[in-house]
Formats: C-alpha cells, sequence, structure tokens
C-alpha cells in the first residue's frame, strides 16, 4: 500500500505541475519518472504517449495509467491515474467558481497569456527531445517527415498516421534485418 500512495503521490504532483496537457509533462515525466527514480526509461515513456495518443482519452492520463499499471499492475495503474487527475479537478473546480468573477480582469489575462507561453516553450523541448530519442537514421527520419506531411498538410487523422508508421517501421525493419542477416552470411561462407 506504500508503494500505491508513492505513485498517487508522485503523480499528484505531475498532474499539479503539468500546465498545457500531456505534452506539457513530458520533461516532467522525463526527469521524475526517467532520470530521478528509473521507473521507466525515455523510450518507454514516448511509446506509452504514441499509444496514449491512439487509444480514447487524455494523454495524461492513458501515460499516468500505463506507467502506474507497469510498476504495481492494476492498482498501480489506477493510483497513477487517480493522482494525476486529482489536482486537475481540484483546481478546475476551485478556478470554475472564480474564474465567473475575474474572467474580464486584465491581470488574469496576462497571466494566462505568460502560461500560454510557457506552455509552447516545454512542448517544444519536448518534441526536441522526441526529435533526438525517435529520428535515428535515413528510414526514421523519412518515416517522421512522412507523418508530419500527411498529418500537417492533408490533415490525416493521428492514428492512421501512427498505425501507418508502425506498419512501415516494422517492414522495414524487418526488410533490413533479412538483409543484413543475408550480408552476414555471405561473410561467413568465405
Amino acid at each position: 500500500m506504500k508503494t500505491l500512495l508513492k505513485l498517487y503521490g508522485l503523480f499528484f504532483k505531475i498532474g499539479i505541475m503539468t500546465f498545457g496537457g500531456g505534452y506539457a509533462m513530458l520533461p516532467i515525466l522525463e526527469r521524475e519518472l526517467a532520470e530521478k527514480r528509473k521507473y521507466v526509461t525515455m523510450e518507454e515513456i514516448m511509446d506509452y504517449f504514441a499509444v496514449g495518443q491512439c487509444t480514447p482519452g487524455i494523454i495524461a492520463v492513458n501515460t499516468a495509467t500505463f506507467i502506474g499499471f507497469k510498476r504495481k499492475g492494476v492498482l498501480g495503474g489506477i493510483f497513477a491515474t487517480v493522482g494525476v487527475v486529482t489536482p486537475s479537478l481540484i483546481i478546475i473546480t476551485l478556478l470554475a467558481s472564480a474564474l465567473k468573477l475575474v474572467a474580464h480582469n486584465e491581470i488574469v489575462k496576462n497571466a494566462f497569456a505568460g502560461i500560454s507561453v510557457a506552455v509552447c516553450a516545454l512542448i517544444v523541448q519536448a518534441i526536441l527531445k522526441l526529435v533526438k530519442s525517435g529520428i535515428k537514421d535515413a528510414l526514421t527520419f523519412g518515416i517522421a517527415l512522412a507523418s508530419f506531411s500527411a498529418s500537417y498538410f492533408l490533415g490525416a487523422s493521428p492514428i492512421i498516421v501512427i498505425l501507418i508508421s508502425a506498419v512501415v517501421g516494422v517492414i522495414a525493419k524487418s526488410i533490413l534485418d533479412k538483409a543484413e542477416a543475408k550480408k552476414k552470411n555471405k561473410e561467413e561462407a568465405k
């Protein structure tokens, strides 16, 4: 039970620090879960994010569920999910009642503008880390470029883009592995 409460507390902390949605939480997840505690690797976080985009729901919640499940099974998934959601529920409940009173206030408008800029910076940081860890060769660069183009220029569904990218990755890796094995067999035959 102690580990589950720690998991809840950790994801509560992550939830309270995450403004702007799932992508903004990437740097926090990396620092808290991959670097400090070694609960998951950065690659696993990226995998959870990718799957989280393909499944219904909020990326932050899906990712918390996956990581919690990896750590402590079903109960871990539940505690991590409730932990990441609790701060939002509390803050939204408080803000909803207060926002009516101060929404027109210039200081509040400026605060939200500042928060938006900070969230954009966090998202750019997350994107740069994704690019650095995901694009390793010409093949992955091509998949990334095609995925971006299909999504941005053609308006393709993220689910379709991710599924097609997965299929292309599996097929390309299979072909490359077979070619490598063939090359190795030829070298050994000499």
